[in-house]
């Protein structure tokens, strides 16, 4: 399966007093890049919403290797680890120059807009395979 890449700019709101990036910012860095993700391969959540599925983070494992820094150029690659018919498991890095500095393990499951958990349609797990 393919990598997707997706690039972010430290601003001033993603740090701390320090100058370095906190914690939860990285969150953020890593939703855009799984909405990118998605995009790239023609999923757009607004359209699911509408056929009354969404995704949610189950779980999610962060490991901090290096600090990110105010007006840093990161890189978010996002990859298709494994998936069932409504699970989604990925490895999510933020690189920066090259080198890796934070690596995540997703867990994302599709779920009914009014609650509870759904197998994706064939189509949506065919465009994830991609």
């Amino acid at each position: 399966m393919s990598i997707s890449h997706f690039t972010a700019r430290v601003y001033y709101e993603d740090t701390d007093f320090s100058g370095n990036v906190y914690h939860a910012a990285y969150l953020h860095f890593f939703e855009r890049a799984r909405t990118e993700f998605l995009r790239e391969r023609g999923i757009h959540h607004s359209e699911l919403v509408k056929d009354g599925i969404a995704f949610a983070v189950r779980s999610m494992s962060i490991d901090f290797k290096a600090a990110a820094h105010i007006d840093d150029l990161l890189e978010v690659t996002t990859e298709v680890a494994s998936m069932t018919p409504a699970r989604l498991n990925l490895v999510q890095s933020i690189h920066r120059d090259g080198v890796e500095i934070t690596r995540a393990e997703v867990q994302v499951v599709a779920i009914k807009t009014s609650g509870g958990a759904v197998r994706m349609p064939r189509e949506l797990a065919a465009l994830l395979k991609a």
